[in-house]
């Protein structure tokens, strides 16, 4: 067995180490198999629901109006009833109920409104010169303002379910005083 000498020892450690680190930079250039299979599927759905945007609509006859009021106003572009919520097509309310609707829909509004303007006014991050205790405050603020976000898109679901309720209301025959108390 052949021993090196010490004198060139510190060469070949190093050597070894500079191998070793060219090895792992390029392992690290490349994808993972993870990542290549994930894009090839963001591909293929993509392609596959370009074809479906291409393809033509069949129309059958369950998606037929059976009623002439609901073939004009799926002629001027409305939805179908199937395919989303509409008030309209329920018998017709008293007056009374869709105001009794309507107003408590305005008053979920203005109460999720309030709770997210006095969450906004209470957020307040530590200065730059905090002490001590500063991350765990600003964590709590952060914490604050995703539920702000949170509300928010409540918020706007809720003033998206209020105009469907005046626009079936003012749909069903209903005046102003009524939609909108």
């Amino acid at each position: 067995m052949v021993l090196m000498s010490s004198k060139y020892r510190p060469v070949l450690v190093f050597a070894v180490g500079i191998t070793l680190s060219a090895a792992i930079v390029c392992a690290q250039d490349s994808p993972s198999l993870g990542d290549l299979a994930r894009q090839q599927r963001q591909q293929k759905e993509k392609t596959a629901s370009e074809k479906d945007a291409k393809a033509p609509k069949v129309i059958t006859n369950e998606e037929l109006p059976s009623h002439p009021a609901m073939a004009a106003a799926a002629g001027r572009g409305g939805s179908s009833p199937a395919s989303s919520e509409n008030y309209s097509d329920e018998p017709k309310l008293p007056a009374a109920q869709w105001k009794s609707q309507i107003l408590a829909q305005k008053n979920q509004i203005d109460t999720l409104q309030r709770q997210v303007d006095e969450i906004n006014e209470s957020i307040r991050f530590a200065p730059a010169n905090c002490v001590s205790g500063c991350v765990g405050w600003n964590e709590r603020q952060r914490e604050k303002q995703q539920r702000v976000e949170r509300m928010q898109q409540q918020l706007e679901e809720q003033n998206r379910r209020l105009e469907d309720m005046q626009d079936s209301a003012r749909k069903q025959g209903y005046g102003s005083s009524v939609y909108d108390p």
